[in-house]
């Protein structure tokens, strides 16, 4: 048994991913104006993504079931006490993260979003899986909000946000890796600058892809 597959938190992360199993990003009224061109354009720009999160600020945008059961066992495997998370939402990942650290013995989460909106709903949702008091959210833009007070080592990072800004946020943490800490980052293959770098053999990391939509990278310089 495990906080991550009782109550509250198992109950609860199965009515999310139900939730979002119903909704799509596609067919979305807010984004049934953009081709799929114009979509990928806006998840690789550095500077017009705000658009396109921005009209999908209603939509959860979560982890796989899969990536979030393999975010748990990584936290667990390691022992996690210090995680990094980019991308908040609804907080479905970042349930799976802080589930791992009850059951390391406690820990640190920080977590950051710029949606106002997601904010509160990743709060409820966190109160009511009883991890909230292991979750620091920082609202804002993560290139400040990641930027600062951070752990002096870092087990554990998740990148989830805004693709373009991978290797931009890896590069705010990365002095404080410690050698085995992984590095999850979803959806990584719209961030083909982020890749080129933790697959290049000569960065100080280790990277498989993990199904279809995950990178996995552990430090190992």
């Amino acid at each position: 048994m495990t906080t991550l597959t009782t109550a509250p938190i198992a109950p609860l992360l199965e009515r999310l991913f139900t939730e979002a199993d119903e909704s799509s990003p596609t067919a979305s009224p807010a984004v049934a104006d953009l081709s799929a061109e114009e979509r990928e354009r806006l998840m690789r720009s550095k500077t017009e993504y705000l658009d396109l999160y921005g009209r999908l600020k209603d939509l959860a945008l979560p982890v796989s079931r899969e990536t979030g059961a393999l975010l748990y066992m990584l936290a667990r495997g390691c022992g996690a006490r210090t995680i990094v998370e980019f991308g908040t939402s609804f907080g479905i990942s970042t349930l799976h993260l802080a589930a791992a650290l009850r059951d390391n013995g406690g820990g640190r989460l920080i977590t950051s979003e710029f949606e106002p909106s997601k904010l509160a709903r990743a709060r409820d949702n966190l109160a009511a899986g009883g991890v909230i008091d292991l979750v620091e959210i920082r609202e804002g833009d993560a290139l400040q909000t990641l930027s600062v007070d951070l752990p002096d080592t870092i087990d554990l990072v998740l990148l989830d946000g805004a693709k373009a800004l991978y290797p931009e946020i890896l590069g705010l943490v990365e002095s404080r890796l410690r050698p085995g800490a992984f590095i999850v980052a979803d959806n990584a293959d719209h961030s083909p600058d982020y890749l080129a770098r933790m697959r290049s053999g000569d960065g100080g990391y280790l990277s498989v892809a993990v199904g279809d939509d995950v990178e996995l990278s552990m430090r190992i310089g």
